[in-house]
């Protein structure tokens, strides 16, 4: 390889330390997308487990009380709106690490609805956790509007919190974007046309570049 030639590696090199210097931690694509993906899957896997277990009145239930004593009540159960938007969360930071730059503005907005959603669903149980067990105990038993002693467990305040960082990681995309570059077709020309007369081009160089939207004639 020619003097030039090793120059310029260690000149890429040297650029490529540079930039990674010169982005922070929390604000590389890379990370971020992972954290919004990492707390929307530990949103809607909550809703996997259970959320509380509702105790029933014999009094009330009599005979479907005998089999149906206690009766566990899964998130996706008593707050069936987490699972959905979770999985708009983890749709929206995915495609977050692609879009345009108007685009991540809409983007940021659906998480952090998304989130808030989340947040509203799983308080709503743990201010009202009967209300919420009720559809379960109706299909358990046949019997709506049952009485019954309902503990909670902790995966409820476990969404509260995935949803609120969830929302907070959402809001670091706007700043965090200022470091990542958009790369398009249109991007580069000179490096393109560089490459190009590096060496002689080739029927698969020539679809390339028309794929970039380049004349290669």
């Amino acid at each position: 390889m020619s003097e030039s030639g090793v120059t310029a590696g260690k000149a890429g090199k040297a650029g490529k330390a540079r930039k990674n210097r010169s982005t922070p931690v929390w604000a590389r694509k890379s990370t971020l997308v992972m954290l919004i993906a990492l707390l929307a899957l530990a949103a809607f896997g909550t809703t996997t487990q259970t959320w509380m277990t509702a105790t029933l009145d014999p009094n009330q239930v009599g005979q479907a009380a005998a089999t149906q004593s206690a009766i566990q009540v899964q998130g996706s159960k008593a707050a069936t709106t987490v699972t959905a938007l979770a999985l708009v969360a983890l749709a929206g930071g995915l495609a977050a690490a692609i879009a345009g730059r108007i685009a991540r503005w809409i983007i940021t907005a659906i998480i952090v609805l998304a989130s808030a959603g989340v947040v509203t669903a799983a308080a709503t149980v743990l201010a009202d956790p009967l209300s919420a067990a009720q559809g379960t105990i109706a299909g358990a038993t046949g019997i709506s509007g049952s009485q019954a002693h309902v503990e909670l467990t902790p995966f409820p305040v476990l969404a509260v919190v995935a949803g609120c960082l969830l929302a907070l990681a959402a809001l670091l995309i706007l700043p965090a974007s200022r470091y990542w570059k958009t790369r398009t077709k249109y991007d580069a020309p000179g490096a393109a046309g560089t490459a190009a007369a590096a060496g002689p081009v080739d029927e698969i160089d020539s679809w390339d570049r028309l794929s970039r939207g380049e004349d290669p004639t």
